[in-house]
């Protein structure tokens, strides 16, 4: 199948979007280039060694069959409506066909101002590209689905924030950039005009099977068929977020794309001690998106989506209502059905039994009153399920403290209980639990560095996060947390 651009999200229409022409920047460097992911998608040009190509993703000209856009959305900035986003600092070159003949969005994101920046110049500093850069290739080799990362570029020019700033442009592949607040703006700014044509693209492109992942949609009309697609994609991906110790940072509902993947990195971290209540954002001052309240936040952002379609659900009121409600009222039981599984995954259990609830319980006081290492607590089960611990390099960084060892002894036995084949279950806890994360202090690394021109370091880091599930010779510099003055307590957009 022949690869290139497509733009069937344009052709909907002038309400969708309005067309972004090229904003040169002045001196293109590549930073980064995914080359990994370019041989997925079949794009064959290389910014390495081909200097049009890096004007093109610099934003400096236009691809061979690109129209550039940018999009139109609305949202709930904490809890706020606001109605009128969109693309304030991101061009969409079009959407490419892959060699299977799968659709993605190529973005540009930093490539200047657009008819929704609302002032702003529409470009980004470094940091945040690389930031969004190694966190999205490392959450993609974790198995989370997510948007990624094809390059970065460095633009020569300042870009002034709460100080002056190296600028950059990422190029950014994601099933859709569609979100929960595109259907917001149609439904809420625009009173409905044009919902039904947007749902049934929505539906076309992202939940008409044969769907991935066993996903079972609701029959009836395609605005329920797309909230029970949603239901299903937003449960399963908080449940893994869960379970990683991820916390985004900013689940607004602009940030929350209808086809299940996760976008925009700004102010997200991972947690290195365990905290329940582990919260990093600067601007989230009230912890309304802190880790334990992700799911119950995606939650309301699907009855948010569930309120817009319901003229499309039914034509009677009441019936619409109670079809949404009903499609709503799923998603507690499909994150608990998927959080369990990837629990029971990271626990070495066949399946979390309810009898599990007091010792799992147990297990999460513990690491946090022993201040434990999130990442390393469960990967020191993996290792002593395995009996692989003395053959790895974790003693030399993380000590299991006598109550940890007493629990486990408890744990062991619970294991014992276990059906089904006991080598694959123990084997598949080194593929739940993760060796190295990009830790806050090692993307603070790392963009400290870029900063400076010094690129080296990045590139180990991007390339040491592709295998994030097996030991490597130098990981006592990427898997060990934080010393007390490395830690990272907060972080920040860098809008």
């Amino acid at each position: 199948m022949t690869t290139g651009f497509d733009h069937s999200y344009a052709r909907l229409g002038a309400a969708f979007s309005t067309s972004q022409p090229p904003d040169p920047v002045s001196s293109p460097q590549l930073l980064l280039w995914n080359g990994a992911l370019a041989d997925t998608i079949g794009w064959s040009n290389n910014p390495q060694s081909d200097p049009e190509q890096l004007m093109a993703l610099a934003g400096n000209q236009s691809l061979p069959n690109s129209h550039p856009i940018a999009t139109v959305y609305a949202g709930h900035q904490f809890g706020q409506y606001n109605p009128q986003l969109g693309d304030g600092r991101a061009t969409l070159l079009g959407e490419w066909i892959t060699p299977t003949g799968g659709r993605v969005d190529i973005q540009l994101k930093g490539a200047g101002p657009t008819a929704y920046s609302r002032g702003g110049d529409g470009r980004s500093p470094i940091g945040p590209v690389i930031r969004e850069y190694l966190v999205s290739e490392a959450m993609h080799a974790l198995g989370v689905p997510t948007t990624r990362a094809l390059a970065a570029i460095g633009t020569g020019e300042p870009v002034i924030r709460n100080r002056i700033e190296p600028g950059a442009v990422l190029t950014r592949v994601a099933s859709s950039h569609l979100r929960v607040g595109t259907v917001q703006y149609f439904a809420m700014t625009r009173g409905g005009d044009d919902l039904a044509t947007l749902v049934d693209y929505v539906v076309d492109r992202h939940f008409t099977p044969p769907l991935s992942g066993g996903e079972k949609l609701a029959s009836g009309s395609p605005a329920a068929m797309l909230l029970d697609g949603v239901c299903e994609r937003f449960s399963k991906l908080v449940a893994h977020w869960q379970v990683l110790g991820f916390v985004h940072g900013v689940l607004n509902t602009d940030n929350a794309l209808l086809c299940g993947e996760t976008i925009d990195y700004g102010p997200c971290a991972f947690m290195d001690h365990f905290d329940p209540q582990a919260c990093f954002s600067s601007i989230d001052r009230q912890g309304r998106y802190a880790w334990p309240n992700q799911p119950g936040i995606m939650h309301w952002n699907l009855a948010v989506l569930a309120e817009c379609l319901l003229t499309l659900i039914d034509d009677d009121k009441e019936t619409a209502q109670q079809l949404a409600q009903a499609i709503v009222d799923r998603y507690p039981q499909r994150f608990h059905e998927h959080h369990q599984r990837q629990l029971a995954a990271k626990l070495g259990l066949d399946n979390v039994r309810e009898a599990d609830s007091t010792l799992i319980q147990a297990f999460h006081e513990l690491m946090a009153s022993e201040n434990l290492d999130f990442t390393l607590a469960f990967r020191w089960l993996t290792e002593v399920a395995n009996q692989t611990l003395e053959h790895s390099p974790l003693p030399d960084i993380f000590t299991a403290p006598p109550a940890l060892t007493a629990w486990a002894e408890t744990w062991q036995a619970r294991r014992k209980a276990n059906t089904g084949n006991t080598q694959a279950i123990t084997s598949a806890m080194c593929t739940a639990n993760p060796t190295v994360i990009p830790r806050n202090h090692l993307v603070q690394r790392a963009i400290d560095l870029a900063e400076t021109g010094d690129m080296a370091w990045v590139q180990a880091m991007v390339k040491r996060s592709q295998s994030p599930f097996g030991w490597q010779a130098d990981d006592l510099e990427w898997a060990k947390p934080p010393e007390p003055e490395e830690r990272v307590t907060r972080t920040f957009c860098g809008t």
